[in-house]
């Protein structure tokens, strides 16, 4: 397994958990105890998670990881979410795209579809459709948030108020029936709700891990959401509580 890929397991596995120790992870890894120490103490070093005798804790509640160690996680799920969303968007639609792991894989699919214009505040979305000379793109200017790669604030709120998105999706790192939708940092929800306002159709995509999820800041109610695109995990229970405020869904 390639270090990139462990250090995502062990941050993932870290969010779900709380804690972890060195001989369970190397289990679930399949890797040395030593090999575990050495990528618990980078982790420290970087700030996201807090080392212990002889394991490490996430020192908090639910922990944001950068876009980076997200890669690659629950990756089939996404790709699977992608291809379902992908058929709500009409020929020739603008389509609005905040920043995240599943919506980055809803643009690759949109890619290769061509003929729309994409709107996005997301630099890694524009980095990969620039090049794509069937897409037109339009990049939200604002301040750059190093964890998700988006671009937020008063700016990229006041540019999107300009515009006119027949369909928008976003990404969230939780959602509940009481909660709405939210995430972890603000100014990004506050960008996020401007991506909402500005679109004809708000659909949110998130896999079964963030169902029943709840972060700092609020995105919206889910009365504002038209649809979810999750996974086939999410339980009978709550598709029932997300339909009761007129939400449909799609298992993807």
């Amino acid at each position: 397994m390639l270090k990139a890929d462990r250090t995502s397991r062990i941050l993932t596995h870290l969010t779900e958990t709380g804690s972890a120790d060195v001989h369970e992870l190397a289990g679930l890894l399949r890797v040395s105890a030593a090999t575990v120490r050495r990528d618990l103490q980078e982790l420290h070093d970087q700030g996201l998670l807090h080392r212990t005798r002889g394991g490490a804790v996430t020192g908090a509640v639910n922990l944001e990881l950068p876009l980076r160690h997200k890669h690659g996680t629950r990756q089939a799920e996404k790709r699977r979410i992608a291809l379902a969303a992908e058929q709500l968007v009409p020929d020739g639609a603008v389509v609005g795209l905040t920043g995240g792991t599943t919506t980055s894989e809803l643009a690759r699919v949109l890619a290769e579809r061509g003929g729309i214009t994409i709107v996005t505040n997301a630099v890694n979305i524009a980095a990969d459709l620039i090049v794509r000379p069937d897409i037109r793109l339009v990049v939200v200017g604002g301040i750059a948030r190093t964890t998700s790669y988006e671009l937020v604030g008063p700016a990229a709120d006041r540019m999107l108020a300009q515009y006119h998105l027949d369909i928008a999706f976003i990404g969230v790192d939780g959602l509940t029936p009481q909660e709405g939708c939210t995430t972890h940092d603000e100014m990004e929800a506050q960008t996020d709700r401007a991506f909402l306002r500005s679109s004809a159709r708000s659909v949110v995509l998130a896999d079964s891990s963030k169902i029943g999820r709840v972060t700092f800041a609020r995105i919206c109610p889910l009365s504002d959401v038209h649809d979810l695109v999750t996974d086939g995990d999410v339980t009978a229970a709550q598709e029932e509580a997300i339909a009761a405020d007129g939400v449909r869904i799609l298992r993807a």
